[in-house]
């Protein structure tokens, strides 16, 4: 592992976000924070560089800002999971929960190769379901998810039983507030 850096104090705290009772994990700070963005890529690519990915995938939207990067860095192909109707092609379309709404993500049909190992990305990791859906559709489409990445966890609100058996690696976490 990289010089640890703060990136508790880049994460901005919102309570009742967007609804009463939510406490939001506002991670815009890392992002505009050059120094932050650019260690959490780097730990990104010390963290997955001895293993044995062939492409990345990122849900939308802020999920692909730290996937792009990593995957130029790392030489692998980029995989993007969509909101319903951004893509143009033959896509796979799988409905999920979120912490308080639903969405649907899609996939381009063509962009999992058969057999490919995709390391799955998103910028914040909080209930799984995003996430689970995202890995149903690289499988469907023939790929494998061995691991999955977000820069901020939480735990508490119970992602490891969501994703089961996939190992998950985050940068930082939080218990319940």
């Amino acid at each position: 592992m990289l010089k640890k850096f703060d990136l508790d104090g880049c994460i901005r705290k919102v309570p009742d976000f967007p609804k009463p009772g939510v406490l939001f994990y506002d991670i815009t700070g890392v992002i505009t924070d050059p120094k932050a963005f650019s260690f959490c890529i780097d730990e990104m690519v010390e963290i997955y560089k001895d293993r044995n990915i062939d492409a990345v995938a990122a849900v939308e939207a802020r999920g692909f800002l730290f996937a792009a990067p990593f995957a130029v860095r790392t030489g692998i192909p980029l995989i993007l999971l969509r909101k319903k109707g951004k893509l143009p092609g033959k896509t796979l379309s799988r409905k999920y929960d979120l912490e308080y709404t639903s969405a649907e993500l899609e996939l381009h049909i063509s962009d999992v190769k058969q057999g490919q190992r995709i390391l799955l990305i998103d910028d914040l990791i909080a209930t799984g379901g995003t996430l689970s859906a995202a890995k149903s559709l690289l499988i469907e489409g023939g790929g494998s998810v061995p691991e999955i990445f977000g820069v901020v966890g939480l735990p508490f609100l119970n992602y490891a039983s969501v994703l089961k058996d996939t190992p998950v690696t985050t940068l930082i976490t939080y218990d319940k507030e």
